[in-house]
């Protein structure tokens, strides 16, 4: 029988539950960091961004909803339609998803990986001062000056160049927007997931059919690789959530703080090594400074966690 790695967290299997969370969300990340590889056959290919985010919506509202189904939330899923506010909410929250998966497929099929890169770095920081406007979370020391590191950096990239990173800029704000949301509303990872794909499918498909109807929709005559993974788009997308929502479920917040950059940092080597994309020595300084910004919110988790182990020593 399929078991949910989501809704089982206490049976054993030889591993503790700390190893299996750090397992899952290590396989989440790395599948997220070398995500633009499976898209990277698409980039030879005719289609665009537009038709690949419509095809990736249509493909995963079919596979989630399965999933949904058989791990037992499909009441959730269903309760979720006839509640105003948490379906409102969900609106926002898909449209900031819509957002992100377009800018993502765009700069993966226009070879601006290294941008996706910068936007996942700095996407922490941007969560934290969403969390400090929106939500009126507190800002600590440390935060604002990994904020002021990672500000110079962009900085740093945009005047030069005379333009400004509108990859990295629009992926860390429509996620940080996306994930303000989802903090606001309470459901889980997988559910959600489907009620938001479920949200954009009607617009996705039309846009399929409007395509179509113009002579523009582009799928049959694909090469049978790439159309696997247009097919396949809603596993390779539903799977990583999966692991996510297990992990999370499993491992202290502050552990996923800290790896969560496994992703922007695989999609880095990805796009030095496999898209071959330029990495001048401006743009490398650029980048120095938002690393320099990663590298004291990662000191501030650290001293955070240590502070929680010596406190709990001492009761």
């Amino acid at each position: 029988m399929f078991e949910c790695p989501t809704m089982n967290a206490t049976r054993s299997d030889g591993l503790s539950e700390t190893q299996k969370g750090l397992i899952y969300a290590l396989s989440c990340y790395l599948i997220w960091g070398t995500f633009p590889l499976y898209w990277y056959p698409l980039t030879h290919s005719v289609i665009g961004a537009d038709q690949l985010l419509a095809q990736r919506v249509v493909w995963s509202s079919v596979f989630v909803v399965i999933v949904v189904a058989v791990c037992g939330y499909g009441r959730t899923l269903l309760d979720a339609f006839s509640n105003r506010r948490l379906l409102s909410a969900f609106i926002f929250s898909s449209a900031a998803l819509a957002v992100n998966w377009l800018v993502f497929l765009w700069a993966v099929t226009h070879n601006h990986v290294l941008d996706s890169s910068l936007g996942y770095f700095i996407s922490p920081l941007v969560s934290i001062m969403l969390g400090c406007f929106f939500l009126k979370e507190c800002i600590n020391r440390t935060q604002i000056i990994a904020i002021l590191l990672a500000v110079t950096g962009i900085l740093w990239l945009a005047i030069p160049a005379g333009r400004i990173p509108w990859v990295a800029l629009l992926l860390a704000a429509s996620f940080g927007i996306y994930g303000l949301l989802r903090k606001t509303t309470p459901m889980d990872a997988l559910p959600g997931l489907a009620l938001e794909t479920l949200l954009m499918l009607p617009f996705a498909a039309a846009y399929l059919v409007w395509t179509a109807w113009h002579g523009g929709l582009i799928f049959s005559e694909l090469p049978p690789l790439p159309l696997a993974l247009l097919v396949c788009s809603g596993i390779a997308t539903t799977i990583p959530l999966i692991f996510f929502a297990a992990g999370a479920r499993r491992i202290p917040l502050s552990h996923f703080g800290m790896i969560q950059y496994i992703t922007p940092t695989s999609q880095l080597i990805v796009g030095l090594t496999v898209f071959r994309e330029t990495f001048t020595v401006s743009r490398f300084i650029g980048y120095i400074w938002v690393w320099f910004g990663v590298a004291v919110y990662l000191f501030g988790i650290w001293q955070q966690y240590r502070a929680g182990i010596c406190t709990k020593n001492t009761i």
